[in-house]
């Protein structure tokens, strides 16, 4: 999965959340219609989190420095993470609290003006429309990811990527496709049978689906914050390099990390023959290293430390992990 594919995919959910977003707040501003707020709110969300993806885009391309000696590659992580939180605040909340208002109204005996309003078949419009063009956006990241998904799943593409952008674009999306569907519902079912409270349950189902999304988005995010390992095939390639190098006879243990989506940091323990002189054993390790990063070339820094084989303990074992 390329950077510029990431960016087309960030790019083409922006300007479809922009446009929608502004329609659905004149719709709303016409009608009042509950699940229209709702979904104005949302579109404004998403805009949003664009902005802060390509702002933590930016900053983990900064240079390592003595505060940062690897880096900022994690910054894309916590700018996913925190359009998590604006999706679970701003979108899921408000929506849930928009719709528990309009049901207090509705009990209190108070009509929406939806039902009346000449304009009824604006926000009805402005759903169809939106929702082409969140499928469109939709189609673009699906095929931005498909040569990276391969036999993958899209759940389990969002689940495994170390890359943040397309799969929260990609989460955005489909909660955008379903939120619309169920404003559709909601306002049909009120002009329909002239009762209020469906336009408010299309908010409350618009907020919970933002808030599921968001905790799904939230709990990857943060787990590649705390620090994920490289893949298993990448784990696999990097074993499998090591030992082919002259001179190593076995990886002792092993461990990785990401330190972003395309850095690897690499730290290991190699057993090397102890009759080896200093200058042949830093050999080694160069040579360890050239052909790790031959075969993974997202393994970054790399820590190498040779050892010799012995029988090893189950204390030894523990000291070791």
């Amino acid at each position: 999965m390329s950077a510029e594919g990431s960016r087309r995919a960030i790019l083409a959910a922006a300007c479809a959340n922009l446009g929608i977003a502004a329609t659905k707040f004149v719709a709303w501003g016409l009608t009042g219609a509950s699940s229209m707020l709702a979904e104005a709110i949302h579109s404004t969300a998403d805009t949003g989190n664009q902005l802060l993806l390509v702002i933590g885009g930016r900053a983990a391309k900064r240079q390592a420095d003595e505060s940062h000696p690897f880096g900022y590659g994690r910054a894309r992580y916590l700018a996913a993470f925190m359009v998590a939180i604006v999706m679970f605040s701003l979108g899921g909340l408000f929506a849930l609290y928009e719709c528990y208002q309009k049901i207090v109204a509705v009990r209190a005996g108070e009509h929406d003006e939806l039902s009346d309003s000449t304009w009824w078949w604006v926000p009805l419009v402005v759903i169809l429309i939106s929702l082409i063009a969140e499928s469109l956006s939709l189609r673009t990241a699906l095929q931005e990811t498909h040569k990276a998904r391969a036999h993958l799943s899209v759940i389990q593409f969002i689940r495994q990527s170390k890359a943040p952008e397309l799969p929260v674009v990609m989460l955005e999306d489909c909660a955008a496709v379903l939120g619309l569907v169920f404003a559709l519902l909601g306002i049909g079912l009120t002009l329909l049978t002239g009762n209020d409270i469906f336009d408010a349950l299309g908010s409350g189902f618009i907020g919970v689906l933002l808030v599921v999304v968001a905790i799904v988005l939230a709990r990857e995010m943060l787990s590649l914050l705390e620090g994920e390992s490289a893949s298993p095939e990448n784990q696999q390639a990097i074993r499998d390099a090591l030992t082919g190098t002259d001179g190593v006879a076995q990886v002792i243990h092993m461990r990785t990390v990401h330190l972003g989506p395309e850095t690897i940091l690499l730290a290991a323990k190699i057993a090397v023959d102890p009759e080896e002189s200093a200058g042949e054993v830093a050999r080694i390790i160069d040579a360890a290293e050239q052909r790790v990063r031959s075969a993974v070339p997202t393994v970054g820094p790399s820590f190498l430390e040779p050892d010799v084989l012995r029988e090893i303990t189950a204390e030894t074992a523990e000291k070791e992990n």
